[in-house]
């Protein structure tokens, strides 16, 4: 049954009105179960808990509505499901940008690919250039394929610091290739980066 239980109504009140404790509350008796809902949606743990996570921000930046909600559970998976296939648009939207790139990229190098063996050759100077952490992060992410949260549970980091790593090493990779690199090839090195982002 979706119907608001009288307890729940009263708990929705109180976010309503900006009680925070309530607000952990309500995250923590519908977090794991929306959290399933989301997975089975997306297939990434990952992105379900973005969205889960994403959605309770949302639920908290917009708290006065909550009191005119009488089926908090239906609307709760509504509005997860539309942000989780808003996600999963967007995604699919950037996976096909960086397919056209690569192909388009590929097309520049010579048939020979002596363009790859310079671009390879730049790649790991740069990854030894990286600064101990961001590198380690780096090859855990690119090399062993581990997500954000097995390297953050692995070097005793957070998730966003993990994130922050990713991000700064790719940039500081991409520019040294750029730098040291023939123009003819810098277009296929943006699309294999891209391509492993």
């Amino acid at each position: 049954m979706l119907d608001v239980i009288p307890c729940e109504n009263e708990l929705l009140l109180r976010v309503a009105g900006g009680d925070e404790h309530a607000f952990s509350e309500l995250f923590n008796t519908h977090h794991q179960l929306l959290g399933t809902h989301i997975y089975r949606i997306t297939g990434s743990a990952e992105l379900a808990e973005e969205v889960v996570q994403d959605v309770f921000l949302k639920i908290w930046l917009s708290r006065e509505s909550l009191a005119a909600i009488q089926h908090f559970k239906a609307y709760l998976f509504v509005i997860s499901k539309n942000h989780a296939l808003n996600c999963l648009r967007k995604l699919a939207k950037e996976r096909l940008r960086q397919k056209t790139i690569e192909e388009n990229a590929m097309a520049l190098i010579p048939e020979d690919n002596s363009g790859l063996d310079t671009y390879y050759s730049l790649l790991d100077e740069a990854i030894d250039h990286l600064p101990p952490q961001q590198q380690k992060v780096y090859l855990l992410s690119r090399h062993k394929r581990l997500k954000y949260d097995e390297i953050a549970s692995q070097m005793g980091l957070s998730r966003e610091t993990v994130k922050k790593y990713l991000q700064a090493s790719t940039h500081s990779i991409t520019i040294f290739v750029q730098s040291n690199m023939d123009m003819s090839v810098v277009i296929a090195l943006a699309a294999i980066i891209l391509k492993k982002s």
